[in-house]
């Protein structure tokens, strides 16, 4: 296993980064199987772990917790909030009033007494920067959490809240959680830039492109993936962005064949050779799923490699745009822009 400084906090944490979301209902995983992952995982050498309060509506960070019970303080832990937390309009966003309650509701299902990482999970357009690196920064002093960092900001909310936190004398986000793989590249234009900037420690997201990049979608063979009956219109092949990342998964496995690497070393490779990157969030559902994505802990791929993977997907491209979830409000709702 590799590790690296998460941004300028000093904290050495591992290369790939086990992402709990498939802990509990969404990914079918009970909690001795879940603890299982943990356990192998940490034998491999990972020690960060993530989850998120509306990852299974808090049974993530439940099973999370129990798994880790006895061995916190060997573990990087990181949790997120701002996502819809059931059907009442103010158990979301980041206003203060939410993240304070959020973060106990989290502190509490965890079994612990506070967090390395708190992360907001969204930028939450209704709220202000301020108000919502006050509270984190309140939260910060009372022992709370020990960092705190923003997921799937646009590279100019990025930029804002960096302004915002020293205009006000405030706490500062010391990461960023963006999506990146070899089929999304858009975060290479814009985020990526931004964070090597300002010295963001960075924990990419679905560097398997949520399987497409895992082995399980090759064409002329069914789809394995769990993912394709959670999402189907993400792996649908008559949408044309689905067609193109079926191309250019089948040129991307005639280089990791050459090259003698499994996809999913060629894939996470990838993503924690750009000097940007401090991390891979790994996902997996399995023990067998852990193994395979461990094997690509100490993976440097060749110049010529990553040359190959630029003439397949060139840089700073996304093959499935709409698939952002950075993309600015008004772009999504025409009321936002017109008067």
């Amino acid at each position: 296993m590799q590790y690296r400084t998460l941004g300028r906090t000093g904290v050495q944490v591992s290369s790939l980064a086990l992402g709990a979301m498939n802990f509990g209902a969404i990914g079918r995983t009970t909690q001795d199987e879940a603890t299982a992952i943990v356990d192998a995982a940490l034998e491999g050498g990972i020690n960060v772990i993530d989850t998120a309060d509306m990852y299974g509506d808090g049974q993530s960070e439940e099973t999370v917790g129990k798994a880790v019970a006895g061995r916190r303080d060997d573990i990087v832990l990181a949790t997120k909030a701002a996502m819809p937390m059931g059907d009442e309009r103010n158990h979301r966003g980041g206003s203060r009033r939410w993240l304070v309650t959020a973060l106990d509701n989290s502190l509490r299902r965890l079994g612990v007494d506070h967090v390395d990482l708190y992360q907001i999970h969204r930028w939450d357009p209704a709220t202000s920067d301020e108000e919502t690196l006050s509270a984190l920064t309140d939260l910060q002093r009372a022992g709370k959490i020990r960092y705190f960092g923003s997921s799937t900001f646009p590279a100019h909310r990025l930029v804002q809240a960096q302004w915002a936190a020293r205009e006000h004398h405030l706490g500062r986000y010391v990461t960023e959680q963006p999506s990146y793989s070899i089929l999304q590249r858009g975060a290479e234009a814009h985020v990526l830039p931004v964070t090597e900037e300002y010295g963001l420690g960075v924990l990419a997201w679905s560097p398997l492109a949520s399987g497409w990049l895992s082995g399980a979608v090759r064409a002329g063979r069914e789809i394995t993936t769990h993912r394709a009956a959670l999402l189907p219109q993400r792996f649908d092949l008559s949408v044309p962005s689905n067609r193109a990342r079926l191309d250019a998964v089948e040129r991307l496995a005639a280089v990791a064949d050459e090259a003698g690497l499994t996809m999913i070393q060629l894939a996470l490779g990838f993503v924690t050779a750009h000097p940007a990157v401090t991390g891979a969030i790994i996902g997996p559902r399995t023990t067998e799923h852990l193994h395979a994505q461990l094997a690509a802990a100490d993976i440097t791929l060749s110049a010529d490699v990553l040359d190959a993977i630029d003439a397949i997907v060139p840089p700073g491209v996304d093959l499935a745009a709409h698939e952002k979830f950075d993309t600015p409000p008004a772009l999504l709702d025409p009321s936002l822009r017109r008067r």
